[in-house]
Formats: structure tokens, sequence, C-alpha cells
């Protein structure tokens, strides 16, 4: 394995820890006017540098997707996390059967079988995060910042995907 591989296996193995068991993202898009977020549910998949979300045709993220794919998906748990990425929105049922659960059926106000069901793939190219909910960092970090003794705690970083 490459040094330029084993680097993108830390990043995705490094975001797949920070998102993992976080169930709503907030997915923002690009529309005319300007820039728009939305709450999604997060998908209970390992992040593989791909995040899924289930929406339908007839929806603004819909119609914005498919003029403008560049996304930003946000996480809010013990850290933050800011991924950057594509969206592709794809109609595949085996994998909107492999997604659907109760959930879905009150949150979208339909069922599994739903022809104008459709997936968000949001291939992701960068992520940023803060690693708030670790607290040996934070604790290191404000004492470097206390003392001006550098530190090898990185609470912000950006990793490429």
């Amino acid at each position: 394995m490459t040094n330029d591989q084993t680097a993108h296996q830390e990043a995705v193995e490094t975001v797949r820890k920070l998102i993992k068991g976080i169930e709503i993202a907030m997915l923002t898009t690009v529309t005319q006017e300007g820039l728009v977020s939305r709450p999604m549910k997060t998908q209970e998949v390992e992040f593989d540098g791909d995040l899924w979300f289930l929406t339908k045709e007839e929806t603004d993220k819909y119609t914005q997707l498919k003029q403008h794919p560049k996304v930003n998906v946000s996480y809010v748990g013990d850290s933050y996390v800011s991924v950057r990425g594509t969206a592709e929105v794809l109609n595949d049922r085996a994998k909107i059967d492999q997604f659907w659960n109760a959930a879905y059926a009150k949150f979208l106000h339909t069922t599994s079988d739903d022809p104008s069901l459709v997936l968000i793939k949001v291939k992701a190219e960068a992520a940023e995060y803060w690693e708030t909910g670790n607290l040996v960092k934070m604790v290191k970090r404000m004492f470097s910042q206390l003392t001006g003794k550098e530190t090898e705690a990185e609470l912000n970083k950006t990793v490429k995907l």
C-alpha cells in the first residue's frame, strides 16, 4: 500500500469514527439565491468515502442537486465534522430497499415502493473536523495555549478523501 493509500484509509477511518452514531446530518445545497441546508437522516452503513441519503424526486433538494451537485454535509455529535463532496441522484431500488426503515415512512410520508424515492450519493472529497469530544486532546490543547508549548493534539484538521 502506498503512502497516499494509507493516508486515504486513515482519513476515511477518522471520519467514520467521528460520524458513527450521528443520526441526523445537515445537507447544504446550492440554489439560485444562495445556500440552503436541511436535516437528513444518516444511513446506518459504515462510511467508506460515500454518504447516502433518501429523498423524493418532487423535493427542492432533488432539483438543486441536478443543477448544482456540489454539496456540504455537516455532522454534530461529540465532535463536529464538515464533509465537502459531489452528489449524485440515483434510482437504485435494491439499495433503497436496503436503507428503508420505519422512520422513513414517517419522515417522508410514503412507503418503500414509492417510485419517486431516490438516493442521494455524496462522494466525499474532503472533510474538516473538530474533535471536541476528545477530552485528552482538549486538555493538551488548553495546556499548550496556556504554556505556549507546542503539542501534537490537533483538535481541528482537514483531510482529503
